[in-house]
């Protein structure tokens, strides 16, 4: 059977506990799963290294790779550039990595656009005031953030459409299980495994002349 791994893009609402859900995934089956590091022209922040949560780069650096075509998607937000290295990600698919990616709806798309394959999954809380609950819950954000938040969540429910899976982030064991139960399952899909069918059928009919 096919052994080549397969990209999967995350998308959800800001306080959908994506991050969560990902790194419990991470975490329960390490052999299995590889998160996708973005590159940025941002400073690292305390505590953070090159190569584990970002791929840090000054803006001609990340400039030439655009130039170069060497990201899968890119988008500037306040003055810094963010992207998704094409090299990493092809690299760990073809070790037979299930690579994941943490992208807002746009990007997605241009995923998508480039990657056609890419299965995409949307995180969402059960709820919209249960979605509210866990953003005035973090304690970290104003009213007016919150507000915003909300708000970018209600522009980005209109692009839930477009994904193949929706996943409601209630209890997290079980949803751990649900999202990895949709990944491996798409390795049986037809069209991942036409190199496998054509390769039988011409076994078979070689037999069935012996």
């Amino acid at each position: 059977m096919e052994t080549k791994g397969i990209l999967t893009v995350v998308s959800g609402f800001s306080g959908a506990g994506k991050g969560t859900l990902m790194h419990a995934l991470l975490q329960r089956y390490p052999d299995r799963y590889a998160l996708s590091i973005s590159a940025t022209t941002r400073q690292p922040r305390e505590g953070e290294a090159d190569g584990r949560e970002y791929f840090f780069k000054t803006k001609d650096e990340f400039e030439k790779m655009i130039a170069k075509d060497e990201l899968i998607e890119y988008a500037r937000y306040v003055e810094n550039y963010y992207g998704t290295p094409r090299a990493y990600v092809e690299e760990m698919l073809e070790a037979g990595k299930d690579v994941i990616l943490e992208i807002e709806v746009q990007g997605a798309m241009k995923v998508k656009k480039a990657f056609p394959d890419t299965l995409l999954l949307f995180v969402t809380p059960p709820t919209a005031e249960e979605l509210k609950k866990r953003l005035t819950g973090r304690g970290t954000e104003t009213a007016e953030v919150i507000g915003s938040r909300l708000c970018r969540a209600a522009e980005e429910a209109e692009g839930m459409g477009q994904y193949d899976y929706l996943i409601v982030n209630d209890k997290l064991d079980v949803c751990v299980e649900e999202m990895h139960g949709i990944i491996q399952g798409e390795h049986c899909r037809n069209f991942r495994n036409t190199q496998f069918m054509e390769k039988i059928k011409q076994d078979l009919q070689e037999l069935k002349g012996e």
